[in-house]
């Protein structure tokens, strides 16, 4: 964070007024960042995602002081460069897409602590199941598809029983002191990957997506 608070601090005494100076974080506070700088109106978040060559999504992060035009023009340079800008008119810890990724993973994590399915499972249970349709129905779609008495009904029945914790999974924490960081440490952490299944499953994400993004393309043309 000190970094950089220093880097915008300077970078906003450099730059002409009316420059936008955005910060490509994914979880930290562009306010807290622009917190040293003397104008803080002018910067904001843009938040590209992994891999960024071919994620279209970029969340643009207002604060508190960001006014309405650095917004819109944010907005529209990410347009017409062809990313997918979606606006945050909160900054809060995670934005949008990474509080919605983490909650998941939150899940994921505690049904294999709590022995209700290997990690394996969790995995395949998602990917063949509702992972398939995200694409084309994403969860408020869904819901307004399904009706929101019937998610209700369900909610009221469910959600007491989903992980709710504020800290991270103690499973988590042992395999970190444990030194099972998953590709970085020989393969070794929720499940065990071999070199041939690390290249295989980088390879298979490149290609899914690849070919995710050129019919996303096609479709919005016709």
């Amino acid at each position: 964070m000190t970094l950089k608070q220093n880097t915008f601090q300077k970078l906003d005494q450099m730059c002409r007024p009316e420059a936008i100076l955005a910060t490509n974080t994914s979880v930290m506070s562009p306010t807290e960042i622009a917190s040293t700088s003397s104008k803080r109106d002018r910067i904001l978040g843009t938040h590209w995602w992994n891999p960024p060559f071919l994620i279209p999504l970029v969340e643009v992060v207002q604060t508190e002081e960001t006014p309405a035009w650095v917004i819109d023009v944010t907005m529209g340079l990410h347009r017409a460069i062809g990313k997918h800008p979606v606006h945050a008119k909160k900054d809060v810890p995670g934005f949008i897409a990474n509080r919605l990724q983490h909650a998941l993973w939150r899940e994921a994590i505690s049904i294999v602590e709590r022995g209700i399915a290997d990690a394996a499972t969790v995995d395949e249970s998602l990917k063949y199941g509702p992972g398939l349709r995200l694409p084309v129905l994403a969860p408020l779609e869904n819901a307004d598809l399904v009706g929101l008495d019937l998610t209700l009904s369900i909610h009221s029945y469910v959600l007491k029983h989903l992980e709710d914790s504020h800290e991270p999974s103690p499973l988590l924490k042992e395999k970190v002191e444990k030194g099972e960081l998953g590709f970085k440490s020989g393969g070794v952490g929720f499940q065990r990957w071999t070199p041939e299944g690390q290249k295989a499953l980088r390879a298979n994400l490149l290609d899914y997506l690849t070919k995710a993004i050129r019919e996303m393309k096609e479709k919005e043309a016709k």
